[in-house]
């Protein structure tokens, strides 16, 4: 439907379709962002309701929009809740129906917008609805975005940014941010949420790590902390001055505290260093649709999801006795209801968390693994090592500074992204220059 007006009140009533076209929900509204100086406001994505649930499509996941209904390009779909983040606005519940002067919006016209990594759709109509006292009916008129600006500018410029680079991978997103003035990176921090803020963090080297979360106040700073990973987070609180990092640690939670000191107390370059203790650790009576079900976890990443470690009890680093792992690849092939001491691979090597990067490196090259079991002197499980930050440690502490994409799109995002947040949006009813 390129170049074609479509009516937002309108795709509020299609159905979801999954990629063979089945219908799996309904959509309940569409989710906007003010756009960036001269640019009309931009659909980021839809709400749908699926299986009593109200949840997030992003536009970039869609295949097709059309009178049969909004089809997606592939069969996943993400069941997490709906949660409206700073900076979008929902057509449906905050923009028809308000009142435009004596005039009421009964409706906004879309147009399809496509660049070669994604599509979307821009608001580029607005049509506002009048009554009068000789008439039954309203009368109506469309008009162009501009001349209703106010509607679409209820939040920060940067608020607005972080909202447009929801869906975009993190390593992306900080090669935005690192082209970024400081002021506006922390802008930028500010208008996420802690989950995605956190991630993002992740991308970045320790030092501008620091540099960005240094005006965030303890309580915030505490809910983005908690949702990095272990690794990621032991790292970064390495880096902290003393004193920062003994503040941080006793506004945390007591078990939290304990993983993250004993992490802490390695040297960097060691495999204790590199190690995670967030990995799937089942003993060897539990079946085989347990571990299932564990490695089904959408936050563990694909290395650590590839294999279930199994242990005597307790089941929490440090575990009992390591007795082995059962590779995804085993528990595909063996009913649900085996347990998982049928399965297990008991010759995989490990390594002390005293090992230098050096044996890591060679044992990952030597055999070929996805991820490394950490043990120590009495066979206890400690965490384990993936390949991923195996590849972080080998490219060295510098190589996020070091790595730029030769693209272009992303360049122009960054220039767009400052030019954005050094422009104030302009004041209620005032349409752009």
């Amino acid at each position: 439907m390129a170049g074609e007006l479509i009516y937002a009140y309108r795709i509020m009533r299609l159905p979801l379709l999954d990629a063979g076209g089945a219908e799996i929900g309904k959509i309940a509204d569409l989710v906007t962002v003010a756009g960036r100086p001269g640019h009309p406001p931009r659909v980021v994505g839809f709400v749908a309701t699926s299986q009593r649930r109200r949840i997030f499509v992003s536009s970039s996941r869609v295949a097709d929009l059309n009178v049969d209904g909004v089809r997606l390009r592939s069969w996943d779909l993400d069941l997490n809740p709906f949660k409206k983040r700073p900076g979008e606005t929902l057509l449906g519940e905050q923009i028809i129906d308000q009142h435009v002067g004596d005039e009421r919006v009964s409706d906004v016209g879309l147009v399809e917008a496509r660049d070669p990594r994604s599509r979307w759709w821009n608001v580029d109509k607005v049509r506002l609805a009048k009554r009068q006292a000789l008439r039954r009916r309203p009368t109506y008129r469309l008009v162009d975005w501009r001349e209703v600006t106010r509607l679409f500018h209820g939040s920060s410029a940067m608020a607005a940014e972080a909202a447009r680079l929801r869906d975009m991978h993190p390593s992306d997103v900080a090669h935005i941010v690192r082209s970024m003035p400081l002021t506006q990176r922390r802008q930028l921090a500010a208008s996420m949420d802690d989950e995605r803020l956190a991630d993002v963090l992740e991308e970045l080297p320790e030092t501008e790590q620091l540099r960005l979360i240094e005006g965030l106040d303890t309580e915030r700073l505490i809910g983005v902390l908690d949702e990095m990973e272990y690794d990621d987070l032991t790292d970064l609180l390495g880096q902290m001055p003393q004193q920062q990092r003994e503040a941080i640690l006793e506004a945390m939670d007591e078990e939290e505290v304990e993983v993250l000191t004993r992490l802490l107390s390695y040297e960097e370059s060691t495999a204790g260093g590199t190690m995670t203790p967030e990995i799937v650790i089942l003993g060897p009576t539990d079946t085989v649709a347990e571990a299932l079900a564990e490695i089904r976890d959408p936050d563990l990443t694909p290395s650590l999801a590839s294999q279930v470690f199994i242990v005597q009890p307790p089941f929490k680093p440090p575990t009992g006795r390591f007795l082995g792992v059962v590779f995804m690849q085993r528990l595909l092939r063996e009913p649900p209801s085996i347990e998982l001491r049928h399965c297990i691979a008991r010759d995989v090597t490990t390594i002390n968390p005293d090992a230098s990067d050096r044996a890591v490196f060679e044992e990952f090259a030597s055999y070929d693994m996805l991820s490394l079991a950490v043990v120590d002197e009495a066979q206890h499980l400690l965490g384990a090592i993936s390949v991923d930050d195996v590849v972080d440690r080998m490219l060295g502490a510098g190589w996020r500074l070091r790595h730029r994409r030769q693209d272009r799109t992303y360049d122009a995002m960054a220039a767009s992204a400052a030019t954005a947040a050094s422009n104030a949006a302009p004041s209620p009813g005032e349409a752009p220059g």
